[in-house]
């Protein structure tokens, strides 16, 4: 067993980290321009989705490679994951590794996209590479059209496609997991779809809010048990199950398993 404190432990000695990181800044931009510029020149080719969905998850996983990071997940949950379908992925939100985490992790087999607000969308480039990834345009400012937004996405998702979402809003900094707004249970309950947790832990050790540079380390995913709405119990009662269930995960996982 290890202790989530020596789970933070550099991952490569000092040296190998400072050569990775080096070539990070230097040929980081250049490859950032190359994924952000694909789809003003690749979107309306077939097949483009695919394609460009395994691009970006090996960025990703590099990216975390250069920084000397590691993402566990068990064998266990990677084969859930590959075999999900039908489903909505929650995961709590502590870091900006968060995403990158889950992108690394993720099986090719399984497919998602993020929900990202519609100021985003603003930047011509962005707003480009963003709906050639197939995100999801979410106007923050309209409760109602934002949850119809959502709803529309969701069905016209393949069925092994699935919208992340961070049911606690933003990153938090408290000791547990931060209270998780609805939308997840009301797209779920209008979409018929499954909901599929997810608890990250230790990114925030690694990159906590206001520091641009992360440190090296492990961060451990763990894929909990599908969750299904309770139609016959209110709205708030379906929050407060699916967020005990991640918190009973995030408050154990202070002993991390060897993997």
């Amino acid at each position: 067993m290890q202790t989530r404190d020596a789970a933070q432990a550099a991952v490569d000695p000092f040296a190998i980290r400072f050569a990775k990181r080096t070539v990070l800044i230097l040929l980081g931009p250049i490859y950032f321009v190359i994924i952000a510029f694909a789809p003003l020149f690749c979107a309306k080719r077939k097949g483009f989705t695919g394609w460009y969905w395994r691009l970006v998850k090996r960025a990703c996983s590099r990216l975390l490679w250069l920084l000397s990071i590691r993402a566990r997940m068990s064998e266990a949950d990677r084969r859930t994951l590959s075999t999900d379908t039908n489903s909505i992925i929650v995961i709590n939100h502590r870091s900006h590794l968060d995403g990158f985490t889950l992108m690394d992790t993720t099986p090719d087999q399984k497919w998602f996209t993020f929900a990202a607000k519609k100021e985003l969308f603003d930047a011509p480039l962005l707003r480009t590479g963003f709906i050639g990834a197939g995100l999801v345009e979410i106007d923050r400012k309209s409760g109602k059209r934002a949850m119809e937004t959502l709803r529309e996405a969701v069905q016209q998702m393949t069925s092994r496609r699935s919208v992340v979402l961070f049911p606690e809003g933003t990153r938090t900094q408290t000791a547990s997991l931060g209270e998780f707004k609805a939308g997840a249970v009301l797209a779920a309950r209008a979409t018929g779809r499954s909901i599929r947790p997810i608890v990250i832990l230790g990114s925030d050790r690694l990159l906590p809010r206001g520091q641009f540079m992360p440190k090296s380390g492990c961060v451990r995913l763990v894929v909990l048990p599908s969750f299904h709405c309770d139609m016959g119990a209110s709205v708030d009662e379906d929050v407060a199950r699916l967020r005990d269930a991640m918190v009973q995960v995030f408050n154990d996982g202070h002993v991390i398993p060897m993997a």
